[in-house]
């Protein structure tokens, strides 16, 4: 088939490499490559390889609107939240051109309930179709790939055999697909973030109460995890989630609810725990200094709002970080891929000091502060930590260590409910 893929979403990036690595003709309008040909490198470097890839390959060619051939069997739409008024205009071009209807039109966009009804009303002709985004930035590929079934918002049996076809070749059995109406499928995606986001909150939660009671979370997590109803996923209690769109997933849920005249206690709850979580690192930095953190220099690992990704899209550090300098501290920041993205958000400044080695970054430090569970972080030299450090104290914020044996080490040691 021949495929139109239209956005520079990480979603776009990985459907455009696995359609084309299955055969598909894919034609990319991410309206971002240059002129020599190469293209925008994802935080995905996994995805960015197989794009890559697929370009020799000749299954994949970037181009604008107005190149896609007119004989495209399918158009795949994939925005975020604030290209809604790019995606009305493409539509309406499309709608200009001699191109023979209906077509399979799929919006992967993450524009909330009703986005996809509105675009239906641009091209009323075509087949219509809603595919959640629900992949996982750092492990895009696997995730997409590997799901167990495919939530799909579509009741019309002609578009639902079109895109069946379409993702044969890695959704290849009937019982793999979950069709349902659109708007319920809309409804769905946001539903699951919040169920998500609701795991993270009351195990961070649970971390607060438990370090009161000098209780160690891990235990208790190990124990809920145990029960099959409740098993691990997001349940690992740390300094809050982060990830453009699953917050916004959230905060639309919310208003949602709230509009409906339905007041949601525990949505609203669920985003206070998680922002306030944020600045958990600092609160217990605080305490440890007595409020005494002018002049100090902290060093922090991680700035990414998750590993294997360099997107700080509501990501803790920067909670962290404007809570630091507001008491006058000077901060050095290492994290494996995101310090492009820190740079050009924050620009140059004296009390930043961006490392591209992590030890660098806790040379004469009175804390090292972990905000992301990179894994090269997991297993440090604390021998090294020791000499370099001023003061040999770590906030670990994702709960990487062991307590017992970090201690062991000299350092004074805190985690999340721990």
């Amino acid at each position: 088939m021949k495929v139109a893929i239209f956005g520079n979403t990480l979603y776009a990036g990985v459907m455009s490499a696995l359609l084309s690595e299955s055969g598909h003709f894919v034609f990319w309008c991410s309206n971002i490559a240059d002129d020599s040909g190469s293209h925008h490198s994802f935080h995905d470097e996994n995805v960015s390889h197989l794009l890559s890839k697929q370009l020799k390959s000749g299954f994949l060619n970037y181009c604008d609107s107005q190149s896609v051939p007119l004989d495209t069997d399918a158009y795949f739409f994939s925005f975020n939240q604030t290209q809604e008024s790019q995606v009305f205009q493409l539509l309406l071009d499309l709608k200009q051109q001699p191109i023979i209807h209906p077509k399979l039109m799929i919006n992967a966009s993450t524009f909330g309930l009703h986005g996809t009804e509105k675009l239906q009303q641009i091209l009323s002709e075509d087949d219509w179709v809603y595919l959640p985004d629900t992949i996982q930035e750092g492990n895009a590929l696997h995730s997409l790939t590997q799901a167990k079934q495919l939530i799909v918002g579509c009741t019309h049996r002609e578009a639902q055999i079109k895109l069946k076809e379409l993702l044969r070749p890695f959704f290849p059995l009937e019982q793999q697909y979950l069709f349902m109406p659109i708007l319920d499928a809309e409804f769905t995606k946001l539903s699951i973030s919040g169920m998500l986001a609701t795991r993270i909150s009351y195990i961070n939660d649970l971390a607060v109460v438990a370090e009161k009671l000098g209780i160690d979370i891990a235990s208790v997590r190990q124990g809920m995890a145990a029960d099959s109803r409740i098993g691990t996923a997001y349940l690992s209690p740390g300094a809050g989630f982060g990830g453009e769109n699953f917050s916004h997933d959230i905060l639309t849920l919310s208003n949602t609810v709230a509009n409906t005249g339905v007041k949601s206690q525990l949505l609203a709850q669920v985003w206070d725990i998680n922002e306030q979580q944020k600045e958990i690192l600092f609160r217990k930095l605080w305490n440890y200094y007595h409020g005494d953190l002018q002049g100090k220099t902290i060093a922090i690992w991680g700035a990414s709002f998750k590993e294997n990704t360099s997107s700080i899209q509501q990501s803790p550090i920067h909670q962290m970080l404007a809570a630091l300098w507001a008491q006058g501290v000077i901060v050095r920041l290492h994290d494996p891929q995101a310090l492009d993205e820190i740079k050009m958000m924050y620009g140059q400044r004296a009390d930043l000091i961006l490392c591209d080695d992590q030890y660098e970054a806790v040379q004469n430090v009175h804390g090292l502060c972990v905000l992301t569970a990179w894994k090269q972080y997991w297993s440090p030299a604390f021998k090294q930590l020791t000499q370099s450090m001023t003061h040999p104290l770590i906030l670990d914020g994702r709960n990487i260590y062991d307590p017992h044996f970090v201690k062991a080490q000299g350092f004074a040691y805190m985690g999340v409910g721990r």
